[in-house]
């Protein structure tokens, strides 16, 4: 890890001073750490403004845990935290994180404690908006003060987000988050979106003109990107990898519950990478029904997957049966595309289509643990060589729609456009 360096030189006049705001960054395990650093490479200056890493586990991780490492440089991006509450575990501890955020980095801006190393103001501000969508609200006070562009990447939508936790629409808590939202996505200059689903809602939902909202999907882990990871399993035995979250959301009780289903197939496992608020949950019930067919890791580097991805004979993608959750596209199924690998998956909305127009693989709708165990049975009678066929077909369709460099060339001439 590197302290933080400034420099006296002056920044070419083609390359941009960018302030990013979001309310996570590395460590913390999100895509968006990777374009930041590739900002870098291509020669612009990045700082981020974020929060002290607590995600997806709820405590402060390892080093953090006493404010330290408040100002630090990673990869040549400046990271500058900033005092949050950590999200725990309960509706009251996520709401304190994210208010304590939304505050204490707005504070900061205020203050005018976040500054380029090249003089003067950030050319343009990038929001990366996970949830909650009040994240921007340093990014908006920033655009205000300065009076600069805010550019703002729509990863969850709100305040469809609130039904996935139980909120009901048309509840106070849903109109009162419903007229935030309108405010905030009103602000962006220009809205960018994961999912194509997401431009009809906002540009319907918030009246704001499409051609403010554009379409930009992620792409996969870098490591996946540069090239596919190559061998499909094993010929004899199927092993099918779930990586990611492991959040009530992502909705791994339906992979138990097929993995229930096809316990008697003993040339077929489970293999879930990865951790979060809903493991123990998930541990306990494999432990009560004694499923031997299925296996957890926890977390693990990126590096260190390309073997668990190598030896996968397919990838697993699901999510809860939740209408919003249809808008989606979890970063993931980029990821499992890049690595040239067959996926399966009982999910619904964009995400399955986009698994249909690829023809990369099976899936079936949220929740439906019988059609996804039949799907897996299905998988599991195709050839080797018919599953080499839809592992190549998920590259193929990635590199046409997904690829880095498509996303970061045309994130890059964004940026340059609203920084003038």
């Amino acid at each position: 890890m590197e302290g933080r360096e400034v420099s006296s030189k002056t920044l070419d006049q083609d390359h941009l001073k960018i302030l990013v705001v979001c309310q996570h960054y590395w460590p913390e395990p999100f895509r968006f750490n990777d374009f930041c650093e590739e900002l870098v490479k291509r020669g612009h200056e990045v700082h981020v403004l974020t929060g002290f890493p607590n995600y997806p586990e709820g405590a402060l991780y390892k080093g953090y845990e006493h404010g330290e490492h408040k100002e630090e440089t990673y990869n040549s991006v400046q990271i500058h935290r900033c005092k949050i509450m950590p999200r725990k575990s309960g509706v009251v501890n996520r709401v304190l994180n994210y208010y304590s955020y939304a505050l204490s980095s707005s504070f900061q801006i205020i203050l005018n404690r976040i500054k380029p190393d090249y003089g003067g103001d950030f050319d343009v501000i990038l929001c990366n908006q996970t949830s909650p969508v009040f994240m921007a609200e340093a990014a908006i006070k920033y655009k205000k003060l300065k009076n600069k562009k805010l550019v703002l990447y729509c990863y969850d939508l709100w305040p469809e987000s609130l039904l996935a936790g139980g909120i009901k629409e048309g509840s106070p808590i849903y109109n009162y988050f419903h007229r935030v939202s309108r405010q905030i996505y009103r602000e962006a200059d220009k809205i960018l979106v994961t999912s194509r689903a997401f431009k009809d809602y906002i540009s319907a939902h918030f009246k704001i003109d499409e051609n403010r909202i554009e379409y930009l999907p992620q792409y996969g882990e870098a490591v996946f990107d540069e090239k596919p990871v190559g061998k499909t399993g094993s010929e004899e035995n199927i092993h099918l990898v779930f990586a990611g979250n492991i959040g009530e959301v992502q909705d791994i009780q339906t992979i138990a519950k097929a993995a229930e289903l096809l316990k008697e197939e003993e040339k077929i496992q489970f293999h879930i990478i990865g951790t979060g608020s809903y493991k123990e949950h998930i541990e306990q019930y494999v432990m009560d029904k004694h499923l031997n067919n299925m296996n957890f890791y926890g977390r693990i580097p990126i590096q260190e997957m390309i073997e668990y991805y190598k030896n996968a004979s397919a990838m697993l993608i699901t999510l809860r049966d939740i209408h919003v959750l249809g808008y989606t596209v979890p970063g993931k199924l980029q990821s499992y595309m890049a690595a040239g690998k067959p996926v399966i998956g009982a999910i619904n909305g964009e995400s399955q289509k986009i698994i249909r127009e690829a023809e990369c693989g099976l899936v079936v709708n949220s929740g439906d643990a019988e059609g996804l165990a039949e799907a897996i049975r299905k998988f599991a009678s195709l050839s080797y060589s018919e599953r080499e066929s839809l592992g190549k077909k998920a590259r193929a369709y990635y590199d046409a729609n997904f690829s880095k460099d498509r996303f970061m060339n045309r994130l890059e001439e964004i940026l340059r456009e609203y920084s003038k």
